[in-house]
Parts: C-alpha cells; sequence; structure tokens
C-alpha cells in the first residue's frame, strides 16, 4: 500500500490519528506493503471532513495506537477507500451516519472471507422472500389461503372506494387476457351493469383460480396486499421470518450496506410482512421494495432495471439471493452477485448448478 495514493496521510511523532466523526478508541493493526518507504513505528493518518459532534469544533479524530510495520490492517472495518484521495462519511439508507463505518466504501476494495479469501466488499444486498427471508410454508399455507377465503368479504366491503376499483381494472385487463389465450379457470367478468354481486362472484372465481396456480402477475398480487393489509392490521396474520434474519439484517445495515427486497408479492406486502414480523417491525434496516412492475424474476432485464435504479457503480457491487435457480441464472448475466438460499421446504437444485449456497444468512 503506497502512502502517497491514500487519503492524506502524514508520518509524526509516533501517533496513529484518523479523522472519524466520533470520539470513541477504535481497535486495529496497519501493514505498510512498500519496502521503498521508510517504516515509522507509528503514523498519523488524516483524512479531511468534519465530524458532526467532535469536541474540537466539529472536527473529530480517534487515535490508534499502533507499533511496528508487521501489524496487519482490515481496511474494511475502518471503511477506507485508499484508492481516492478523500475519504468523506458514508450514510445508511435513512441519511444516517453508519456506526461502524464513516468513509466511503469502495468497490474496488476488499473485504476477508470466513474462508480466508478476499471478496468485494459490496453495497447492495437484494432479499427475495419466500424461501430466503420466509418460510414457504408460511405462504403457502398462511397467506394464500386468507387471500383466498377473503377476496369476497374484502371486495364487498371495500367495492365502492378507488383503491379497490383500480384493483378490479386490473384484474378485468388480467381476465381478458387470459381469456383470448385460453388460461385454465379464466371466466368472463361482467360489466358494473350486471350489478356489484354478479361481479365479485366472478372476480372471486379469477382470484381463486389464479391463486391455485402461484401465478406471479401484478393484478393478482396488487389485491393480495390490499387483502393482506386488512388482515395484518387486524391482527389475524403475522409475518414470519427465519431467526437468523433479524441479526443479519442489523449487522448489514450498520456496516453501511443497504437492503432491499425484491418479490413477485407486491410492495405493499412486503412492507406489511416485514412491518408485523414475529420479531417486530423490521422495516428500519430495508431501504426499498421491488416487486413484478420492475419485471419477472426470471428475466434478466429486471436485474438491469434493479441496477440503474440502485445506482451502482457496476452490478457487481450488489448481491442477490435467492431460493429459485431460474432466477439466479437470470440475474447472474446482468452482473449481479449471486448466492443461493437453501432453507427447510425449498425445492431441489440442479446438480452442478455453479452457485455459492448459503443455509444461513450468518454464512453472508
Amino acid at each position: 500500500m503506497a502512502i502517497a495514493s491514500a487519503a492524506p496521510l502524514l508520518a509524526m511523532n509516533g501517533a496513529l490519528k484518523m479523522a472519524t466523526n466520533s470520539q470513541q478508541y477504535l481497535e486495529g493493526t496497519i501493514k505498510v506493503q512498500n519496502n521503498s518507504i521508510p517504516k515509522p513505528e507509528q503514523l498519523i493518518v488524516i483524512s479531511s471532513f468534519r465530524g458532526a459532534e467532535g469536541k474540537d469544533g466539529g472536527r473529530g479524530y480517534v487515535q490508534l495506537n499502533h507499533r511496528y510495520h508487521n501489524a496487519t490492517v482490515k481496511l474494511n472495518q475502518f471503511g477506507l477507500d485508499w484508492t481516492t484521495t478523500t475519504c468523506v462519511p458514508i450514510h445508511n439508507c435513512n441519511g444516517a451516519l453508519s456506526s461502524t463505518r464513516n468513509v466511503k466504501i469502495s468497490a474496488k476494495a476488499g473485504a476477508l472471507a470466513s474462508n480466508g479469501d478476499i471478496e468485494p466488499l459490496r453495497r447492495c444486498i437484494v432479499l427475495d422472500i419466500e424461501g430466503t427471508t420466509t418460510p414457504i410454508s408460511f405462504v403457502t399455507d398462511v397467506l394464500f389461503p386468507y387471500a383466498r377465503d377473503n377476496v369476497g368479504r374484502h371486495l364487498d366491503a371495500t367495492y365502492d372506494s378507488a383503491e379497490t376499483q383500480e384493483d378490479i381494472k386490473l384484474l378485468r385487463a388480467q381476465v381478458q387476457e387470459d381469456l383470448e389465450n385460453g388460461v385454465a379457470g379464466a371466466v368472463p367478468i361482467p360489466s358494473n351493469d350486471a350489478g356489484k354481486e354478479m361481479v365479485i362472484a366472478a372476480l372471486v372465481t379469477n382470484v381463486e383460480a389464479m391463486i391455485k396456480a402461484d401465478r406471479k402477475i401484478t393484478a393478482l398480487k396488487e389485491l393480495q396486499g390490499h387483502i393482506w393489509q386488512t388482515g395484518f392490521k387486524n391482527n389475524e396474520l403475522e409475518g414470519v421470518v427465519f431467526d437468523d434474519v433479524p441479526e443479519a439484517l442489523e449487522r448489514w445495515a450498520t456496516s453501511g450496506i443497504k437492503v432491499y427486497i425484491y418479490s413477485s408479492g407486491s410492495r405493499l406486502a412486503q412492507r406489511l410482512l416485514f412491518g408485523y414480523t414475529n420479531y417486530g417491525d423490521l422495516r428500519k434496516y430495508l431501504c426499498g421494495f421491488f416487486d413484478t412492475t420492475v419485471g419477472n424474476k426470471k428475466e434478466t432485464k429486471s436485474y438491469h432495471e434493479i441496477t440503474a435504479s440502485l445506482g451502482v457503480d457496476h452490478p457487481s457491487e450488489i448481491l442477490f439471493v435467492t431460493d429459485v435457480y431460474q432466477e439466479a441464472i437470470a440475474a447472474k448475466p446482468a452482473g449481479l452477485e449471486v448466492i443461493i438460499s437453501v432453507r427447510p421446504g425449498n425445492g431441489p437444485l440442479p446438480d452442478n448448478h455453479g452457485f455459492r449456497t448459503v443455509k444461513s444468512f450468518s454464512e453472508i
């Protein structure tokens, strides 16, 4: 590591200081890897940004005492990008200063993996829900039946609302397309002149067929989200996540990594599930939600859209975690890093699928 290529560095009087936004003491070590540079016992590292709460009039410093050149440094613990000439505070998705990293993370930097390999630092993690954060059984045995059993009641109670009328408009368009394509279970929806009861009866028949076929279509997912909203708010439903999920979400968020959800369920349904979980409201760790309006999860163009939305310099700065092999195959050509989640109840994967797998988020 050539000192000249780092953020501003000065060798002085046996102290290592790094500008930060707090006065807490950090523990770390540093290694000078260029033998042509004199090896002082200690260095002073000064960054130009101002801390919010420093006792020195807004500029905070942290002093690290290190001795001798054979110490090692984990640069990612400091969050330093040695490839740039400036270091700035890194903020999480809510704009709050990260509690464990205080400077810009570079995609060129690396993190030490548990097996000793160097992995690229990630700016964003995009998570699937079903079979990744949440058991498949919760979706198939709890959420889907609730929507199926309550679709008629929901439509009857909210029929005249603008929200439900928009849902009906989407369903009409989808059913018309299904009828033209000969989709099994599709039945014509009469005009409003036929009366509310006739319209609702036809809608219920179509929605039940869509749920049975587990169709990933926006018209169905929007209506399901509105039905589930009533269930969650009335304490008839509670979201379920795997035990390792809350800790991982908190760990990633405090490390300055932005976490997003990409699911076939509507964005409303996603917010409800994570807002009413068996571990409380987890939305504070999430920066955004993607659904089928961005595209089908098994199409590569959807992941190009997500990459453009997240504003990363390179798609490899995004890690996508899913349980579905076809989704992994779609995300890979878009340049995303991909990990397949292996959870109880998930479907089998092809032999020699070529993707890294994890059984818990603690492995990421």
